[in-house]
């Protein structure tokens, strides 16, 4: 018997049935990938400390090898830099010392936030889970690292009586903290996504942050060049227009009893917003596709 595919029934129900759509690319959908992995903390907790205990296996001190690294390092540069700078070494190890940990987790954002899909191929593949439990994983290891190595800025509070400048502008370091994680995420979210999809771009991300470290004021002080003769104190404002000078002015002015100027929180504001603006575009635009591109 022939059946006529453009007899009237046909065509009827061709203009009743509604069009299939997807709608893996919207920000609903965007944001329930957010909102899903954030609710899958149980799993990204767990992943993010086993990565701790694996890293630091049969090891005698285990994860306080992070403390005594970055302690060791903070030192050797401290002291190599105050007698370069002839900067008082009281003053001068603390303010390296802070930078240094601010650095690692910005750097780690970087590095290995454009590593965070790709290293995970197999759970992305096999595991039915939000893709932005990867990065939670990655942000909850770095905060970690970041409260095992807040032990050595507790240290030289007693050992260079830092404590008597601090003021209660030192619980302007807790929503610094937050800000600096908050940017850690979409820039993990961004770079993970777009180095997934063009392998180029990480190599290109480690040069970069080798280049932002030399720019921003961790291991020299701005106050040096500003309090130096000749054209050198007009020169130490530029350095305004590196952006991660500004994250490292917002946790560390209040952890040295300084003032914190509020020019760094509108800037790190301006740039969290843009950035986060940023991160749900990717994530609504190429969600999907990074388990076929790792």
């Amino acid at each position: 018997m022939h059946s006529d595919d453009n007899s009237p029934v046909t065509e009827a129900v061709a203009e009743v049935a509604p069009p299939i759509v997807s709608d893996s690319q919207t920000f609903t959908r965007a944001f329930k990938d957010m909102r899903d992995g954030f609710h899958q903390r149980e799993l990204w907790l767990s992943l993010g400390w086993q990565d701790i205990k694996q890293r630091y296996r049969r090891s005698v001190l285990g994860p306080f090898w992070i403390t005594i690294a970055t302690g060791l390092q903070a030192l050797a540069m401290g002291l190599l830099y105050s007698t370069l700078l002839d900067q008082p070494i009281s003053e001068y190890l603390p303010y390296v010392t802070v930078g240094l940990i601010v650095w690692n987790v910005i750097q780690a954002s970087i590095l290995e936030g454009s590593d965070v899909f790709i290293a995970n191929e197999g759970l992305i593949k096999q595991l039915p889970s939000a893709l932005s439990v990867h990065v939670y994983r990655l942000v909850w290891r770095q905060f970690l690292f970041f409260i095992h190595n807040a032990a050595i800025y507790a240290v030289l509070v007693a050992a260079f009586s830092i404590w008597r400048d601090l003021n209660w502008s030192i619980l302007l370091v807790f929503p610094a903290i937050l800000l600096l994680f908050l940017n850690a995420m979409w820039v993990s979210i961004v770079f993970g996504i777009f180095s997934t999809r063009y392998r180029d771009i990480a190599p290109i991300l480690g040069s970069m942050t080798l280049m932002l470290f030399v720019l921003t004021p961790v291991m020299w002080s701005t106050k040096a060049l500003e309090n130096s003769v000749g054209g050198m104190s007009d020169r130490a404002k530029l350095i305004e227009i590196v952006p991660t000078f500004h994250y490292l002015e917002i946790v560390r002015a209040p952890l040295l009893g300084e003032p914190s100027e509020w020019h760094h929180w509108a800037i790190v504001g301006a740039i969290t917003v843009v950035g986060w603006i940023v991160a749900i575009l990717a994530l609504k635009q190429y969600r999907a596709r990074v388990p076929y591109w790792v």
